[in-house]
């Protein structure tokens, strides 16, 4: 029997990230279970989600901690003590330091609301709108010790339509995060990822040898 992937999930703000992953291992589509929900919020709505599906979560503050490092010392503490597999960032606020890198290698992911490696960083909707791009996305990556610099997972690609902001291209994007994160999860707890210095190779995987998007399109 596959053994059941333990997940120790970090999250700053709402989890709508966090729901989509826990809807995923309800319906059965992804064999794992989130075993500790951690934030630096006490206030976080994640925390309440967390609560509604019975998962264990808590709250370690900065503000108790006299620098990053020993906040992420007391964090790491806890994800080992719950014995995570992996360590999923879902819209976590906070730049992890090298030593908590360090602690999980090649164990943590994140989901970042741009393709990277363009627009790093925060309010990357708006920056994408202002920049004129005629397509953005989201991207899973493996957490490495820069900011949104690890190996690239999965992305999926939006269009930027007239008239965007960052608010309704931020939308469109969510649904794809919300698609693609379970996803890289799904291949993680499968063994289907390997990690080759920038890339991911992913085992016994489909390819379309012809894909293009083009935005405005074509005529005829």
């Amino acid at each position: 029997m596959r053994k059941t992937l333990r997940i120790g999930a970090l999250a700053s703000g709402g989890g709508s990230n966090i729901q989509s992953i826990i809807d995923h291992i309800e319906s059965g589509k992804l064999h794992a279970r989130i075993v500790i929900l951690l934030s630096d919020h006490p206030e976080a709505g994640v925390l309440r989600r967390g609560e509604r599906h019975g998962i264990p979560h808590q709250v370690i503050n900065p503000d108790d901690f006299k620098n990053r490092q020993d906040h992420d010392r007391a964090m790491i503490s806890v994800l080992k003590e719950n014995e995570v597999d992996l360590v999923v960032l879902a819209g976590y606020m906070r730049v992890i330091s090298p030593g908590f890198v360090a602690s999980f290698p090649g164990r943590i992911m994140n989901i970042h609301p741009a393709l990277l490696p363009s627009f790093p960083g925060l309010h990357v909707q708006q920056k994408a709108a202002d920049y004129g791009v005629r397509f953005s996305g989201c991207t899973v990556h493996f957490v490495d010790e820069g900011t949104d610099t690890g190996p690239i997972i999965i992305q999926a690609v939006v269009p930027v339509l007239p008239g965007d902001t960052g608010e309704t291209l931020g939308a469109r994007i969510l649904k794809q995060e919300h698609r693609i994160y379970p996803e890289a999860i799904r291949l993680f707890s499968e063994g289907r990822l390997r990690i080759e210095g920038r890339h991911v190779r992913i085992l016994d995987h489909a390819v379309d040898a012809d894909p293009c998007l083009i935005n405005p399109i074509l005529p005829g």
